[in-house]
């Protein structure tokens, strides 16, 4: 791995992930570092509103994730202190009712002692929600932090139970809490349903832009999401989807060459938590991706096949095979980019096996933990050679970036093997990554997920590039990242590397951007086709 990649990973996973030699990451203004969200998304669904008027769609959604009439809703009116009228408890239960769950009870107490007790707090181990409502935040964790109640509202988070609140119950989601203040936030601890992120609400209201931004600055690592009222995100999984009559704004600090970010969302608008956290956290690395100077393309041992889509042909099939020592060598393809549920073998390994692979074995995990296990990435250290399946290659990152497997993937090629892939098994080889967005495939540049592995080093490698139409694509991308070159395989199509040089084989052509060469013509990318050859470093064709 090269030096400045190493440090630059050590960096972004000291906060993303536990793992072995990872130094820790500075407190902000004494506040810890947040804790990272597991790429496979929460355990439990929230809902968090801004303040106002709860939307009908959004009280309606909460309950019917919460199992439509067979939820069981536990109100904490805490918060409020009009719930200590006795008389008054009726009302916060009343607008669950209409909706005709199983049970709404109410859970109250301002006693931490009381808070700790096992017959006060059995309404939550049998509810399948928790709705917190508004008032003052400090007072839902005056009564709760530390307490039975707080380990019981985790426990059902940790079972799919969802979580909601409005204004005060929306602060408390996250563990950085907005505790009160103006324009300077006075800053508290929440929950930490949602950690890594600070929720401010009534954002538009009541003016709290200069607040939340103010946060985010003084702690970098950290995501804000502003709700204004009559708003909400319903989060499931790591995807939040935006309900209600007026916006959310996301916040994320200036870093990686980008000024600080405040963006707004309507309804219907989704977020993927986890690129945000991602996003986030790289700017606030001191050596944020990418780097202003990448370093030169050479692999220096092994090859690469790097296939742009679209089904390879057996001629590609069996150079791979020869590259790996042939076909008794073991090859091992790894399947994550798929989607879930996978089928029993995939198309690469038929396809291997075809051509006349005799020892074809599948890698595929979602846990980051079992990626770091020695015992699921064992067969890497026999393998001659690694392919890299089609379909989205974010799912790689999430899987594999930092661990185990990713340094034994580099092993492989170290000791003179091949690395291979197609597609999403293209772009996960170069070091810039395009089209990594996991909401969809039409960015180029999505930040948190631009880092491919970085076999290819100083490359951005897209692909079903002419059959796609994508050349204006990356002619978008060098305008923005002009230190790479980029490269455009087509599909049916590989670009075979060893060293500096890469041979085109297969069907078509690929396309080479290199921003420092005047265009030819309506063309900026030179096209090598079928049986050519191209030296990488000196980003020429070879005569």
């Amino acid at each position: 791995m090269p030096t400045a990649r190493a440090a630059a990973l050590v960096l972004l996973f000291t906060a993303l992930a536990s793992h072995a030699g990872a130094a820790p990451v500075p407190s902000e203004a004494g506040v810890p570092p947040p804790a990272p969200l597991d790429p496979r998304g929460l355990p439990g669904p929230l809902l968090i509103v801004g303040g106002g008027t709860l939307p009908a769609d959004a009280r309606r959604a909460f309950v019917d994730v919460a199992g439509k009439d067979r939820a069981k809703i536990v109100v904490i009116p805490t918060a409020s202190a009009d719930v200590d009228d006795p008389k008054k408890v009726s009302s916060f239960l009343t607008p669950w009712e209409e909706l005709k769950p199983a049970s709404v009870v109410a859970l109250h107490t301002r006693d931490a002692q009381k808070a700790n007790d096992p017959a006060f707090v059995k309404p939550l181990t049998e509810a399948t929600a928790v709705w917190f409502s508004g008032g003052d935040q400090n007072k839902l964790t005056a009564a709760y932090r530390g307490t039975l109640v707080e380990k019981e509202l985790h426990r059902l988070h940790a079972r799919g139970g969802i979580i909601g609140g409005t204004s005060a119950g929306a602060a408390v989601m996250t563990d950085l809490m907005i505790a009160g203040g103006t324009d300077t936030a006075r800053l508290g601890d929440g929950f930490g349903f949602l950690p890594g992120f600070v929720v401010d609400q009534h954002f538009v209201a009541r003016k709290r832009e200069k607040r939340l931004e103010g946060v985010i600055a003084s702690h970098p690592t950290r995501v804000g999401l502003g709700l204004d009222e009559g708003t909400a995100v319903l989060v499931r999984g790591r995807v939040a989807r935006v309900i209600g009559d007026s916006t959310v704004t996301v916040c994320i600090a200036k870093g990686a060459g980008r000024a600080a970010a405040a963006d707004e969302y309507k309804a219907g608008s989704l977020l993927d938590l986890v690129q945000l956290q991602r996003a986030a956290l790289n700017r606030a690395a001191k050596e944020p991706f990418p780097p202003v100077k990448p370093p030169t393309p050479d692999v220096k041992t092994g090859a690469l096949v790097i296939v742009g889509g679209g089904g390879a042909g057996a001629n590609i099939w069996k150079k791979f095979i020869e590259l790996a020592g042939g076909p008794d060598s073991t090859l091992v393809v790894v399947t994550t980019a798929m989607e879930d549920p996978l089928a029993p073998e995939s198309v690469e390994e038929v396809a291997l096996k075809r051509n006349g692979a005799k020892h074809v074995v599948a890698l595929h995990t979602r846990d980051r933990k079992e990626a770091d296990d020695p015992k699921f990435s064992d067969v890497l250290t026999k393998a001659k050679g690694v392919w890299f399946s089609g379909g989205r290659q974010w799912r790689f990152v999430d899987a594999y970036e930092g661990t185990l497997t990713e340094k034994r993937f580099r092993e492989v090629l170290g000791r003179g093997g091949v690395i291979g892939g197609s597609s999403a098994g293209a772009s996960i080889q170069s070091e810039f990554m395009p089209r990594g967005h996991p909401l969809g495939n039409t960015v180029m540049a999505a930040e948190g997920y631009e880092r491919g592995f970085g076999f290819l080093p100083g490359c951005a490698v897209d692909q079903h590039f002419f059959a796609r139409k994508r050349t204006a694509d990356m002619t978008g991308l060098m305008k923005r990242y002009p230190q790479y070159l980029g490269i455009g395989i087509d599909e049916g199509t590989a670009l075979v590397v060893r060293g500096s040089v890469a041979e085109v084989i297969g069907r078509t052509k690929v396309a080479f951007y290199d921003t420092k060469k005047a265009t030819d013509g309506d063309k900026d990318y030179e096209e090598v086709t079928v049986g050519e050859k191209y030296d990488l470093k000196e980003r020429k064709k070879i005569k």
